[in-house]
């Protein structure tokens, strides 16, 4: 069952004994706050042993009372904003269920992985909650002073009991919301609270178990070059499990975005490759291009059928001659649909999650073999550099080969070189600035009109393979001959337009270049 997802704004408060929640009716021109309404809330949360989730600042919950009861997946946005994701309770169980339904397991399954979760805390709450409006009764929000009593189950058993003031945004709620907060927490702070960001709930209920909140890192002109990787990974690493979320999902143009988080992941790593393990780098790349031919099915059938569909609908009507786009559409949907459900089955693969393992081990602890504490500025020239030169040694093979099947591979392994080569420069943005920026665009530029030719190429192959198959089933191969030609003109096109963008690329004496002065 899909989950129903929301947007939820909102802050928490720490209230001391004796506190009295104040009126906000009149605060600003037109703001009214209405009668409060109790509502008994009663919530199991889950994890696993080692809090998996909890480190991450997500929470999987069971709830029960309230307009919003069910089973709950909150994702953690920015301070205020929570992504949260909703469904039904369905069966009434025990006052603590011993499982989570796999629907709601699937959107945090990248970092729960195979372990388990168990119920980690309960917590009931007795809420009195007042809405905020504006002059004409439109609600712009919430504000609830709850007192809260939790039982904590891991670890050593541990009962708490507080009281917390909380102010959240009504959906859809007005547009200076942010405006609305502040406002809100004035009155509060003045009413004795304080403001408790980044604590939730459950850390309090969790109290001295609560992991450390998740923390980036923030790369800038004098990071060191450890830094730069770990910050890289850590990011990479989010739109991993935000695209393995989504496909689970079965949301639209997932798979795309997962294969592209997972190739630049491993560019990452191969940039950096003089300076970490080798075992342990290559064995980390070549499970990351595991997962990229996985993912590699599905998006190649969606892009060849959005491209010959196109195609064949800007033939005139006389030149298209039998069932031509039925019979695309029928075969690549049908290896769409079996290429994706490989895919979704990998995601539960052991082999997956030994990857993910290893890829938070990576980030975690870098096996440097070099000064992991060297000034970024002074090695990524270097790194980059010798991206730049795998491409050039790369595009001399495309000048050597003539046979068009030789030329074709030369072409295609140029386009993977300038894609690394623009990620690597991508990484060495927030240090060496606009002239790596130059050089990822212009590598990007390059990669794009390769891309153009590759996909003309893997059209090609298509188009003569649907040609023969319709004439041994009696139908006419013109048009499937018609746009063979069509991939021949736009690969050519394509190749022209790769070597205008290479003439421009500055991808000579890059190191030098690169480095500061």
């Amino acid at each position: 069952m899909a989950a129903e997802r929301t947007e939820e704004v909102e802050r928490s408060f720490e209230v001391p004994d004796g506190a009295i929640l104040p009126s906000l009716t009149g605060a600003a021109p037109g703001l009214v706050m209405g009668q409060a309404s109790e509502l008994a809330l009663d919530a199991v949360y889950f994890d696993t042993a080692d809090l998996a989730l909890a480190r991450r600042g997500v929470t999987l919950r069971r709830r029960t009372g309230g307009d919003d009861a069910g089973w709950h997946v909150r994702l953690p946005v920015s301070t205020d904003v929570r992504t949260d994701l909703r469904w039904p309770l369905g069966a009434r169980s025990a006052s603590v269920p011993k499982s989570v339904p796999k629907s709601v397991q699937a959107p945090v399954r990248a970092w729960v992985r195979n372990r388990p979760l168990v119920p980690i805390a309960t917590v009931t709450t007795r809420r009195l909650r007042r809405p905020i409006s504006d002059e004409t009764g439109g609600l712009l929000g919430v504000l609830c002073d709850d007192e809260v009593s939790s039982v904590r189950l891991v670890g050593d058993r541990l009962e708490q009991r507080w009281r917390e003031w909380q102010v959240g945004l009504a959906a859809g709620g007005p547009h200076d919301g942010p405006a609305l907060l502040d406002l809100v927490a004035t009155h509060l702070r003045d009413a004795g609270a304080e403001a408790s960001p980044g604590a939730s709930t459950l850390r309090r209920a969790l109290a001295d178990l609560a992991p450390d909140p998740p923390r980036g890192v923030v790369v800038h002109r004098d990071s060191t070059i450890e830094q730069v990787l770990v910050g890289r990974l850590l990011d990479l690493a989010s739109h991993l499990h935000e695209h393995d979320r989504r496909l689970r999902a079965d949301e639209a143009d997932t798979v795309h975005g997962m294969r592209v988080a997972a190739r630049r992941i491993r560019s990452a790593l191969q940039t950096f490759t003089p300076l970490l393990e080798r075992d342990r780098s290559d064995r980390l790349v070549g499970e990351l291009r595991w997962l990229g031919q996985v993912l590699a099915g599905a998006r190649d059938a969606e892009v060849l059928g959005r491209r010959l569909a196109d195609q064949v609908a800007e033939q005139p009507a006389e030149l298209v001659l039998g069932p031509v786009a039925a019979r695309i559409r029928t075969d690549l949907r049908a290896n769409e649909r079996t290429a994706r459900a490989a895919a979704v089955a990998a995601l539960d693969d052991e082999r997956y999650f030994a990857l993910l393992d290893e890829l938070d081990a990576f980030a975690e602890a870098p096996p440097f073999v070099a000064d992991r504490d060297e000034p970024a500025a002074s090695r990524l020239p270097d790194l980059v550099g010798r991206d730049a030169k795998r491409l050039r040694r790369a595009v001399a093979e495309v000048g050597a080969d003539e046979e068009p099947h030789a030329r074709a591979a030369s072409l295609h392994e140029a386009r993977k070189k300038a894609k690394r080569l623009r990620y690597g420069a991508e990484v060495a943005v927030p240090v060496l600035g606009k002239k790596a920026r130059r050089l990822a665009r212009g590598a990007k530029r390059v990669q794009r009109a390769l891309g153009r030719h590759q996909d003309a190429t893997v059209a090609r192959e298509y188009l003569r393979e649907q040609g023969v198959r319709a004439h041994l089933d009696g139908e006419n191969g013109f048009t499937f001959g018609r746009l063979h030609a069509l991939q021949d003109a736009e690969a050519q096109r394509a190749e022209d337009d790769f070597w205008r963008e290479w003439d421009d690329l500055p991808v000579r004496r890059v190191r030098r270049r690169l480095a500061r002065r």
